[in-house]
Order: structure tokens, then C-alpha cells, then sequence
């Protein structure tokens, strides 16, 4: 029978599909223009309904001309602006979203020439092919990147053009269970829109508080018939695997349900997809399901009339981008209600306005930056939303600074009252102190104004103690921590380094000398001198020199958080003696190398560098200075103040502090280097400053802000040939080896081994599958068939399959990156590099949401044990009471956390196999905790001489009976001597008599007493 990726995830994904209401395209019946896969017919009929002033001649025009614009290099950004443009022949109806036409269909062929591929699965709306769903069986090697690989080379392929430009969404799941925090999206189910090139996978984890409010149909007998049919795999259709793969809750089901039930993908075909201008070129965006979420929060917090609040997103979690979706969501519901949304970002500084307004006019809009107080009040009294030619969507950009007490509007007029004026407010725990008027005059220009306050970090209240944050903006609106951030795969884990002690006394002896010469001086003054910064910069050049080398990776590039501007300007004035002069026309610097070359053989040229300041260069300069070194033609920036927050480099992976940052500043800086970039797993912090007493503060404060917001979490065969008594021996050991695990349906079973991350339990289990194979043959080889009716071999070598499957898979993650990093090691040993850069330590910055969320997660593996009895459970249970008696977690430093949180993994881990094991005995006995204690304690005192296999028959034995006697006569409990003596003659029976267990006297009545103790523990609760 069919156990591979079609029976197992596509043809269960098509019936769910159904289920969300997508009517079943036969593959023969799939009648499509070949140039672009648009059902032609649906096309006409569904575009003829919702646009009931059309003919059909229009239509088959409007087709042909989507036809040529498909062939645009705008990754087909001409035709999404048609298919959700609100004016012209409508592609899809968006205000009645059921009028529109759904369906789904298997293997369409995308073909061009000689040049095709097959999806496998397709979904369109109104005959157009808009999303697709690629799909593999669990288990496989490589998880899903061999499909992003292969999409990354089809949509680079020009003869796909047209294919690529129209898809919208695509799925791809080998229907496994993400495995959070490693280096690549391996395991699970992701989404994304598309790309020529370097697609990007997304997670998508549901929120509770915005479930999908559509109910699954039922599909009918004939539709699922005729689905197998046209498929052919009706064989499947009775197999218990089957069954279990139809479920909603499969991993693949979950994502097809999040992203295509109705209201979901309305909202993502019209408000969640954008086109960028980046600095390689072109790009099509998708909204993270963190932005998903807060924009729908957004939307409820309105619905209630209220006006203000905070949306607090961990740094790099594109905050911008998610005002930017607010800018088209919001524009859609505030016209539903005949009002007139002006939007406006506020920002602190003069270079967060230039780095916004890049930002949002690369994504399409019009922006409007406000640069004097006059232009401010004017801006305030006009009425209308868009105030240019073109009809772009428009958003003002204004420095807070702006909002001086001239800018209070007394009165507005009386027209503008169906304007409803957003503002979004960047960064929100900074400058917004209310004893100045800047953020009173801001409320004051208008007080029915909706405020949205942005944060990265916390609004740690401790630090502004003059204010409660949340009385000036309001409860937090939506929240994504860090270390979800992380697991998500938008952030990275920070690294700590420690300069090496001779460095520092070297230093400690220049600041000495300094003192002498000149006297007392301020300590950023010795800083700024030449010889301090001399040697400040030889070490930056030098690592950052041999962290490329190490990597292999020339377009990695750093920045230096330096002491004081003056410093600043010293360390680039030296770079410049050591370097030459600088280049600031950003046009004539060249890139740092070419990037096809092996990086052996590269050209190297000399390190480049910028000084980004205030009062250095003009706005113009810095503005392309800094596309500059995120487009890899600057190396290094030094930097004071600018720059530490809202900066976006993905290259940027090594920050230098010259300097110690407090509080949230200093969160907002660390997270400088966290933004993904190729494969690499960490962001690098060279810690020259020693920032461990600064971040230990913040860190606490981050801590007590989670608490208020989540709660306290307080071999081979040696012989060829062996007897028939040791092969019977073999065989029931593997019986007693797969005990725990179900053999019946491969599907359960995968799923149970998939929850099995310890290598040492997996190979047992593939050992013992093999020898079942092994043994068939040795079976056959002497003639002993009657043997061959103890196990079923053939199930046993399709489980053997799944079983060295899953430990493929382990095997790849342990390998993934380990081929570069041998690589990189043996490069530089071939190099004979004279210079090793010794670091004094290492360690991982440790933010307080990852201790916050590993209690929580340690706690809850702990309260779902139902065996709570058990030795290990109580040992952990202790485990973890010694750790918080010891430590106060609310006030933990760096290093009490990097102490804590392994204790806490180990014990969460440990609780987390208890329960695997716990359900897979749970699932033997019919999901019956009762008996599961049962097994465990007989099984503990090790004075049954019994296999377990036996004493599971057994204790079934008395389970059947016992429940009968009960489901007949439930007051037989009331008589507790009763039923203890009924417990004895039973045990005796099914024990002793039925599986010939050898027991004493003693040992029936314990046996007998620890059931009756469960039946009357359950019947004394059932009130």
C-alpha cells in the first residue's frame, strides 16, 4: 500500500482543502490557458459576477492583457496592483469575498517550451493560479530547504517569469512540528510570497485572542472518493494512517487552515503583501504573522472605542513595515465608516526621519516630511488624506521635536470632522517625557487623534520615574518577545566577547601615562587621545580582518559605538592616516569583492570606512554613506549617537562597544547585529567598555516587565546462523523493545518518533528494526516459516524506514554548518595566519524573556505529567524547588542566568521525555492514565518477574473486565471489601492462570490494592 508523500500529506491537504470550502479540480479536467495556468472558463464566469456591467468580450481582453503584463521583470507587481485595485474590472471581490470562485487542483503543470514544473498542490481564486502548496512525507532528509532550493532555481528561471509573478502565497510542509532554534527552517510547515531569488521561509504560529472563525465543511463519501480516485490511491482510503492524516491538527493542516480559510486569505491577498526597493533590487514582502496578529489587534482596539496604545515588538521585528500595513489597513476600515484617515510617523531624531521616510517611500508610499512648525500646523488644517497626483497612499513623517507650543491647534475647523488623524509613534519608552510640552503639544494638535505607540524593548518604568508609560499611551495593544523572535527565525542570539587582558592593561598603562602628562582629565577626553584610540583601532581592523577570514566572508561588516563624538572623529581620522582618505561620494566606492570569486582567489581590497555623525557631512552624504555599507561598499562605521536605533544591516554582525549603554538604549543597540543574514546563527558584541553590570540592570527590569505581563512562573550479528530458541529470544526482545510504540500505523508511529530527539533511544530502535529484518531472512534461510507468524516482518521493515528517516534527520541538523566550519579551520591552518586573535571569554547574551519563557515552558511540561508518584517526576519536581529557593529569579544577573537556564533546560527536558513516555504507555492502554500508574509501579519495584509485554496483556485483562463490571453496576464501588476481593480472584485469574505470571499471595494483594486505589480515587473526585 502507498506510504509516501502523496497518500500521506498531499491527498489529505486536497480533502482539507475541501473542507475550507476550495470545489476539487480533476487533473483531467484542468482546462487552462498553458501561458499563465488561468482557468479561462472559471476566469470569465466568476469575473462576468462580480462585475455584473462587463461583457465577456472585456473580459477575454483584460485576460490577455494580464497575459503580457505577467511578462514584466516586476515580480508582478503590475498585476497585484490590478488584482486589488478598488477601481477598473475587479479580479476578486473583496467586500463580498464568497462571491469570488475557490478552487484547488493537484500536479498543474507550469510549462514553458521545454521548461515545466508541477506544484503539488494549486489553489485558485476565480481561475487564477495565485497560491501553491508543495508538500513531503516526514522524516525526509532534508526537510523542506531541498524545495526552497528548488524554487529558488525555478523562479530564477525566465521562462518561469510569468508563473512567479502571479503566485502570491506558497506553502511548504513536510507535515513535522517545528524544532525551534536551529540554524536553518529544516522541519515543519512555512509560508511565503515569492521571489526570483533567496526566498524566505515564514513561521506562523496561531493567536488565541484572533482564531479562525470559519468551521470546516464536511466532505461526502463520492467527493472523497472521487479525489482518491482521480489521484489513484483509493487503496489508502481504509487504512488507518489514512484516518489519522485527515485530522485538522496535522502540522500542514494548521498552516492550510491559518493562511486559506476565507477571512485569512482575504486579508492577506489585499493588505499583506509589499513591494520594496531595496538595495539589491526589487523585492516582494509578506507580513509576518507577529504583524498579522498586531494589525488585527489594532483593528479590535478601535472596534472598542479605545485610542491609544502600545505594540511592543521585539527589535527587528519590523515595526515600520507594520505601520506601513497599517497604512493600507487602516485607510480600508476608517472608509467603511466615511471617515478620512491622515497618518503620521513620529519620530525622536533628525536621522530616524531620514531612515523612515527611506523606509516607507521604498515601500510605495508618499511621504511628507515635516520640517518646521508652520508646515506642522498647516498640515494639520488640510482636509483629505492624499495630496498628490498620482493617488498614493501618503504618510507623514514629523520629529518630535517639531511639536513645539506653537503646533497646538486650538480649533480645528469645522470641515475636517470626518478626519480621523493616526499617529504612530517610533520608539515610545524614549523621549516622550510629559513635564516637556513636545508629547503635550502632540495630544494637544488633536485630542481624538489614535496614538500607537511602538516599542522594541519594554517601557521599563523604573527608568522614568516621573511617569507611567502606560498611562500616556495605554495597555500594550499586541506583544512579540525576543525569544520568540529567535525561534522564528527573525532575530538572532547575541554573542558576548571579552578583549583579551593584555589589551586592556596596555590600555590601562596609555590612560596612566595620559594622567601623569597632563593631570586630572575626564575619561572620555584619555579616550579621544591618539594613543588610546591608535590601539582601539589596530584591534578593531585586526579582528574584524580575521572574523571575515574566519568566516570566509568579506561582505560582513562592523561598527564602533564610540565613547564620544570626539573619539569618534579620532578613530576615523586614524583610519584615514592608516587607509587613505575616506570616499564620501557613495557612487565611487567600490564593492568589497566579487562575490561569485572563491574567496581564495579574490582581490582583496583595503578596509573602507564612515563617520556618521551629527555635525559630520550633510544629510544627503550620510544618507548615501549608509546605503553605501548596507549595500557592502563600507566596511566599518563609527558611530556616537546615530544609528543605534532603527538601523537595519543585515551584513552588520560586529558591534564594537567603546562605551556602556543604559537600559532599554542599551537593548536597542545589542540588537544592531541581530538581523538574519546568510547562514549565520549569532550577531558578535565586542564588549571593550564592560557593559555586564548595564545589561544585568536592564535585563532585570526587562524580567519584572514580563512578569507584570505574563505572570510569575515561580551492532551486527556475531553468527549467521542462530537456534530457533534464539531466534524466538530475538524476537521477543524487538516485541518488548517496540512495546511503547504503536505498530500498527505507521502514521502514529512517526508521529510518536518524531517526539524522539535522544539519538541513543533511536538508534535502539533502528537496531532492533533491522535485526526483525535480519532475522526474516535467517527465518526463510532455515525453513522455520512457523516463526514468521510471530511479528509481522513486513510492517516491522516499513517502520524500520520511518525509524532511520527520523534519524537522517538528526543526523542532518547535527552536520548543518559543521562542513563550513571544518572548511574555515582548514583554510586558515593552510594559511599559517602569525596573528591569533585570543579572546579573554565567551559567552551568550542572555535576555530575560529567554529565562521567562523556559520557566514557563518547565513549569507547564511539569503540571501536564499525570504520574506525579513517579521517582523521576519527584526528583525533577525538588530539582527545580532547590533553584528557586536559592535564587531570587527576579533579580538574576548575566552570569546567574547563564547558570540557570541549563538547569532549567535539563529539567524541562527530562519532564518533556517523561511525558513522551507517559503518552506513548498511555496510548497502550486505551488513553487510560489509571492503568499507565499501574504499569509504572509494578514495573519500579522490579519485583514482578514478568516482561512488560506480559504484564500489559495482563493488566488489559483486569482493565476490559473491571470496566464492564462497572459500565453495568457503578454503585459496585460503593463496597469497597467487595470490590477488593472481586481484585483478587481477578489478578489471580488474568495473572496467574491467562499469562502465567508467577505471583505470591503478597504480591496479588498489591497488585489488587494499587488498582482498587485508582478506581476509588477516581470515584471519590467524580463530584
Amino acid at each position: 500500500m502507498a506510504f509516501n508523500e502523496n497518500s500521506r500529506v498531499k491527498i489529505p491537504a486536497l480533502l482539507h482543502l475541501m473542507k475550507l470550502g476550495y470545489q476539487y479540480i480533476p487533473i483531467s479536467l484542468q482546462n487552462r490557458r498553458e501561458d499563465t495556468n488561468i482557468f479561462e472558463d472559471i476566469f470569465v464566469e466568476s469575473l462576468m459576477r462580480i462585475n455584473s456591467e462587463v461583457s465577456q468580450e472585456e473580459i477575454l481582453r483584460l485576460l490577455d492583457e494580464i497575459s503580457l503584463e505577467l511578462d514584466y521583470e516586476d515580480l508582478g507587481r503590475r498585476f497585484y496592483q490590478r488584482l486589488t485595485a478598488s477601481s477598473g474590472i475587479k479580479l476578486i471581490d473583496f467586500k463580498n469575498f464568497n462571491n469570488n470562485s475557490f478552487h484547488v487542483t493537484a500536479e498543474l503543470t507550469a510549462k514553458n517550451g521545454d521548461e515545466e514544473f508541477r506544484p503539488d498542490i494549486t489553489i485558485l481564486i476565480n481561475g487564477m493560479p495565485l497560491a501553491f502548496v508543495e508538500v513531503k512525507k516526514p522524516h525526509n532528509k532534508e526537510g523542506v530547504l531541498a524545495e526552497r532550493s528548488r524554487i529558488n532555481s525555478r523562479f530564477k528561471n525566465k521562462h518561469f517569469r510569468r508563473f512567479a509573478n502571479i503566485t502570491q502565497l506558497m506553502v511548504f510542509s513536510n507535515n513535522m512540528e517545528y524544532e525551534d532554534g536551529i540554524v536553518e527552517p529544516v522541519f515543519g510547515a512555512f509560508y511565503a510570497t515569492a521571489a526570483y531569488a533567496d526566498l524566505h521561509f515564514n513561521y506562523f504560529r496561531e493567536d488565541e485572542d484572533f482564531p479562525v472563525k470559519q468551521k470546516l465543511d464536511t466532505v461526502s463519501e463520492l467527493e472523497e472518493n472521487a479525489l482518491l480516485k482521480d489521484n489513484n490511491l483509493l487503496v489508502i482510503k481504509h487504512s488507518p494512517e489514512f484516518k489519522v492524516n485527515k485530522v485538522p491538527q496535522t502540522p500542514t493542516h494548521r498552516i492550510l487552515t491559518s493562511l486559506f480559510s476565507k477571512e485569512r486569505l482575504a486579508f492577506i491577498l489585499r493588505y499583506a503583501i509589499a513591494y520594496v526597493e531595496e538595495e539589491s533590487g526589487l523585492q516582494k514582502h509578506i507580513m509576518r504573522y507577529p504583524q498579522l496578529f498586531a494589525t488585527k489587534a489594532i483593528a479590535s482596539k478601535l472596534d472598542d472605542n479605545k485610542r491609544k496604545g502600545i505594540i511592543w515588538h521585539t527589535q527587528g521585528s519590523g515595526k515600520t513595515a507594520l505601520a506601513f500595513f497599517n497604512v493600507k489597513h487602516l485607510t480600508d476600515y476608517y472608509q467603511k465608516k466615511n471617515i478620512i484617515p491622515k497618518f503620521y510617523f513620529i519620530v525622536d531624531r533628525i536621522d530616524l526621519l531620514i531612515q523612515s521616510s527611506a523606509e516607507f517611500a521604498n515601500r510605495g508610499l508618499k511621504v511628507n516630511q515635516v520640517n518646521s512648525r508652520q508646515e506642522f500646523i498647516n498640515d494639520l488644517q488640510v482636509v483629505g488624506a492624499i495630496h498628490n497626483d498620482s493617488g498614493q497612499p501618503e504618510i507623514t513623517v514629523v520629529n518630535i521635536q517639531k511639536f513645539s507650543e506653537d503646533a497646538t491647534v486650538i480649533k480645528l475647523p469645522d470641515y475636517d470632522i470626518n478626519t480621523q488623524r493616526v499617529y504612530f509613534l517610533d520608539e515610545a519608552h524614549r523621549s516622550y517625557n510629559p513635564k516637556g510640552n513636545y508629547l503635550a503639544n502632540l495630544i494637544n494638535s488633536d485630542r481624538n487623534a489614535v496614538i500607537i505607540a511602538l516599542t522594541g524593548t519594554p517601557l521599563l518604568r523604573e527608568v522614568a520615574k516621573e511617569y507611567d508609560s502606560k498611562l500616556l499611551f495605554g495597555s500594550y495593544i499586541h506583544k512579540y518577545y525576543y525569544n520568540r523572535s529567535i525561534a522564528d527565525g527573525y532575530t538572532l542570539r547575541l554573542i558576548r566577547e571579552e578583549i583579551e587582558g593584555s589589551f586592556k592593561m596596555e590600555m590601562k598603562e596609555v590612560m596612566e601615562q595620559i594622567k601623569l602628562l597632563k593631570g586630572d582629565i575626564k575619561a572620555s577626553d584619555v579616550y579621544a587621545e591618539k594613543p588610546f584610540a591608535q590601539g582601539l583601532l589596530d584591534y578593531i581592523t585586526k579582528d574584524l580582518n580575521e572574523f571575515r577570514d574566519y568566516w570566509q566572508d568579506e561582505s560582513l561588516g562592523g561598527m564602533v559605538v564610540c565613547d564620544s563624538s570626539k573619539q569618534a572623529k579620532m578613530l576615523f581620522q586614524l583610519f584615514e592616516e592608516q587607509y587613505g582618505e575616506q570616499e564620501t561620494n557613495a557612487d565611487k566606492l567600490p564593492m568589497a569583492a566579487e562575490p561569485s570569486a572563491p574567496y581564495g582567489k579574490r582581490k582583496k581590497r583595503e578596509l573602507t570606512a564612515a563617520l556618521i555623525l551629527h555635525d559630520e557631512n550633510d544629510k544627503a552624504i550620510r544618507k548615501n554613506l549608509i546605503k553605501a555599507y548596507k549595500g557592502g561598499k563600507v566596511d566599518i562605521l563609527f558611530v556616537y549617537n546615530m544609528l543605534l536605533t532603527g538601523f537595519d544591516a543585515k551584513r552588520l554582525k560586529k558591534l564594537y562597544l567603546a562605551r556602556v549603554i543604559q537600559d532599554h538604549n542599551l537593548l536597542q543597540t545589542l540588537t544592531r547585529v541581530n538581523r538574519p543574514y546568510k547562514t549565520y546563527q549569532y550577531g558578535y558584541v565586542v564588549d571593550f567598555a564592560d557593559i555586564s553590570k548595564a545589561f544585568d540592570r536592564t535585563n532585570q527590569l526587562y524580567f519584572k516587565e514580563l512578569q507584570d505581563q505574563l505572570g510569575d512562573e515561580m551492532d551486527m550479528y556475531s553468527n549467521l546462523f542462530k537456534s530457533e530458541t534464539e531466534i524466538r529470544a530475538e524476537i521477543e526482545n524487538i516485541k518488548e523493545t517496540l512495546f511503547h510504540y504503536d505498530t500498527e500505523n505507521r502514521e502514529l508511529f512517526s508521529q510518536q518518533i518524531s517526539q524522539l530527539s535522544d539519538k541513543k533511544e533511536l538508534l535502539q530502535l533502528v537496531k532492533a528494526l533491522r535485526t526483525a529484518k535480519e532475522l526474516k531472512n535467517l527465518i526463510a534461510l532455515q525453513g522455520l516459516d512457523e516463526l514468521g507468524e510471530l511479528v509481522d516482518f513486513e510492517v516491522l521493515n516499513r517502520l524500520l524506514i520511518e525509524a532511520q528517516n527520523r534519524l537522517d534527520n538528526l543526523n542532518f541538523i547535527e552536520n548543518i554548518g559543521h562542513a563550513e566550519t571544518s572548511h574555515n579551520l582548514l583554510n586558515a591552518a593552510l594559511e599559517d595566519i602569525i596573528f591569533q586573535f585570543i579572546k579573554v571569554g565567551e559567552e551568550e547574551l542572555k535576555l530575560a524573556d529567554e529565562l521567562k519563557d523556559q520557566l514557563r515552558k518547565t513549569r507547564e511540561a511539569l503540571q501536564s505529567n499525570f504520574d506525579q508518584n513517579d521517582p523521576v517526576f519527584v526528583n525533577l519536581r525538588e530539582e527545580l524547588e532547590r533553584i528557586f529557593k536559592k535564587k531570587n529569579l527576579t533579580e538574576t544577573t548575566q552570569a546567574e542566568m547563564v547558570e540557570n537556564l541549563p538547569l532549567l533546560r535539563k529539567i524541562y527536558d527530562e519532564a518533556k521525555e517523561l511525558n513522551r513516555k507517559n503518552a506513548l504507555l498511555k496510548a497502550k492502554y486505551s488513553n487510560d492514565e489509571k492503568y499507565v500508574r499501574i504499569h509504572k509501579r509494578l514495573t519500579e519495584k522490579g519485583k514482578l518477574n514478568a516482561k512488560e509485554m506480559q504484564l500489559h496483556r495482563a493488566l488489559m485483562l483486569v482493565k476490559n473486565e473491571v470496566d464492564d463490571r462497572l459500565e453495568g453496576q457503578e454503585d459496585y464501588l460503593n463496597n469497597e471489601a467487595l470490590f477488593e476481593r472481586y481484585l483478587i480472584r481477578l489478578v489471580a485469574q488474568k495473572f496467574v492462570v491467562d499469562e502465567k505470571i508467577g505471583l505470591d499471595t503478597e504480591m496479588r494483594q498489591n497488585i489488587s490494592t494499587l488498582i482498587g486505589k485508582e478506581y476509588f480515587q477516581l470515584y471519590d473526585n467524580r463530584l
